[in-house]
């Protein structure tokens, strides 16, 4: 059968988006966070997404007001154990993604797929540490979830071809285009992606030009939409240095080194965007 409820564990800005992407594909949804205040500001969050469509005319009133009524918001995990497929979408701890993991598998039925919105970490290591690690993939969405057209799908070793097929069936029906990866550091975006980030943030740390350079540089003769720099301020530095860390100790090669700039300005609390500086100030 497809799915017809998922539950999103976080009501951050990954999990509020993968909630409202579901949520408009008709898909009764269960958004959980640790508190009242955080479910809040993920379904405000959704709200003001899907207000800005209407006002652009990209859907209806009545059709938002359809999906809004189609998410539920609650402190309580237990609210999950009715849905079809369970997200995890937490901060990129290994630790803290683990440990929501073994608590709400037990409250599961035992055909629920579980499924990980982790950027970097390791599919298989977290599939074994469930109770059903044919039943556990990699889903990994991109920021703005309701814009990006990309769903990493991540096997590991353990993964089902039936678990595989649900949640490819999942992203279809979300309007995403899946690409299927094996589970090795940083899949296939991020391997490629954050490293390249990581050197602009050495050539500005050598001085080899200002950033405001390095991005032009790279948006008009690489035809990219953003700068680099630019981009590692909307990302979040401190997520782009766990990622840089997960490919240094997954590969054992220099060559995917944090820059110690990078280390420098997480360690500062300069996180990009979402602290108002990073290589740009934002406040």
């Amino acid at each position: 059968m497809s799915i017809q409820c998922a539950g999103i564990i976080g009501a951050g800005t990954m999990g509020n988006g993968i909630a409202q992407a579901c949520a408009v594909a008709g898909i009764s949804v269960v958004m959980t966070d640790i508190n009242e205040a955080a479910v809040a500001r993920g379904i405000a969050t959704v709200s003001g997404s899907l207000d800005r469509l209407v006002k652009k005319e990209k859907m209806t009133a009545e059709q938002k007001a359809k999906a809004m009524a189609l998410i539920k918001g609650s402190t309580q995990q237990a609210d999950l154990r009715n849905c079809d497929i369970v997200i995890e979408a937490a901060t990129e701890n290994l630790e803290l993604k683990l440990n929501i993991l073994k608590n709400v598998e037990t409250l599961l039925g035992p055909e629920v797929i579980l499924a990980s919105n982790t950027s970097s970490i390791s599919i298989t290591k977290m599939a074994a540490a469930t109770g059903r690690p044919d039943k556990f993939i990699g889903m990994h969405f991109f920021n703005p979830v309701p814009m990006m057209a990309l769903v990493e799908l991540i096997r590991g070793l353990q993964t089902s071809d039936a678990t595989h097929a649900k949640a490819e069936d999942l992203a279809k029906r979300l309007g995403k285009t899946p690409i299927t990866v094996k589970n090795y550091p940083g899949f296939v975006v991020n391997r490629i992606l954050c490293p390249m980030i990581n050197e602009a943030t050495l050539a500005l740390a050598e001085g080899l030009a200002t950033a405001e350079d390095i991005d032009a540089g790279m948006k008009l003769g690489c035809n990219h939409p953003i700068g680099p720099l630019a981009l590692a301020d909307m990302i979040g530095l401190d997520t782009l240095l766990a990622i840089m860390e997960v490919l240094y100790d997954g590969f054992n090669d220099s060559k995917y080194r944090p820059a110690p700039l990078l280390k420098e300005m997480v360690a500062a609390g300069y996180l990009g965007r979402k602290s108002g500086r990073g290589f740009y100030n934002y406040s």
